[in-house]
């Protein structure tokens, strides 16, 4: 199928590269190293990557990740440009300073190829929240829309891309300093989710905890019934991802199924990768859907 535009995005939609490719979507790829070994975010396409992942966080490897250079970029978007028009839409710069350097490399290019289209939109969205986001985009350049008519759909709806998300598992978080672990223990001990979101910026909020997965479970569908649009009636796609808790991922569906009967489509389960992994660990479940606009953090 020839499409209008090149639709692009980078390893961090947390949705398997086969999806990806098979909707006809470019992907650059974020890198993560341990121990001095760099590894590329695999997105699936080995099956033993994911393990060997949680193999390293589980011996005690604390991974640290690196933006997308603005060389990168440029040799990414230069293969594409000399395919047609590109609409990128990048990880969000909540989360990563990347998005910089893509804008840095589409100055460069568009005076290579200045009888050519490149825009560069920033996300403000994480995971497969990035991925509902490019899958949207998808189907409005599959149905014929315009770069500009898909990028300014983009633009008025990546705030309104909710990420609720909540952690079973805390001990990732007392080894990477991003709780203490007196507080990591109590938290353990007392059953203790904490149940976080996204803001307005991408940025991530935690804003309550509750003691037990059922009841984090039901805190965040109550929050997606307070966000969603149309409430209960829900209509639009909702994808849930998990770090290595597949149980939990699916007993969280089995939930949403329950109470948001007019989801559109089967709600798709997706891992987190690692490069997100590499900052919450295992242990997380997230739930993303259409909503109303998201608000800064209110503390």
């Amino acid at each position: 199928m020839e499409h209008p535009f090149i639709l692009s995005c980078e390893s961090t939609v947390d949705l398997p590269y086969a999806y990806v490719t098979g909707r006809d979507i470019p992907v650059l790829f974020y890198t993560y190293q341990v121990e001095g070994t760099t590894y590329t975010d695999d997105m699936g396409r080995d099956p033993k990557a994911l393990p060997h992942f949680y193999d390293l966080l589980a011996g005690g490897a604390l991974p640290t990740t690196s933006q997308i250079n603005q060389y990168q970029y440029e040799e990414f978007f230069d293969g594409l440009l000399k395919k047609g028009d590109v609409l990128h839409i990048n990880f969000g710069s909540g989360m990563t300073g990347s998005v910089n350097n893509a804008r840095l490399a589409a100055e460069t290019l568009r005076e290579k190829y200045p009888g050519r289209r490149l825009e560069i939109i920033d996300s403000l969205c994480s995971s497969s929240g990035y991925g509902m986001l490019v899958d949207y985009a998808a189907d409005l350049r599959d149905k014929g829309c315009s770069l500009e008519e898909t990028a300014r759909w983009v633009r008025d709806h990546c705030k309104r891309v909710h990420h609720q998300f909540f952690s079973t598992q805390l001990d990732f978080y007392r080894r990477s300093g991003r709780m203490s672990g007196a507080m990591a223990t109590l938290a353990t001990i007392l059953n203790i989710c904490p149940i976080m979101r996204l803001d307005d910026g991408g940025r991530i909020i935690a804003y309550d905890k509750v003691r037990g997965k059922k009841n984090a479970i039901r805190r965040t569908l109550d929050t997606m019934e307070a966000h969603a649009e149309g409430g209960a009636d829900y209509a639009g796609k909702c994808f849930v991802c998990h770090s290595n808790c597949l149980a939990e991922a699916q007993a969280t569906k089995a939930a949403l199924e329950e109470r948001f009967p007019h989801i559109d489509g089967d709600i798709r389960i997706c891992d987190i990768g690692t490069i997100i992994a590499s900052h919450c660990g295992p242990g997380t479940v997230a739930v993303f859907f259409l909503g109303d606009e998201r608000q800064p953090d209110r503390k």
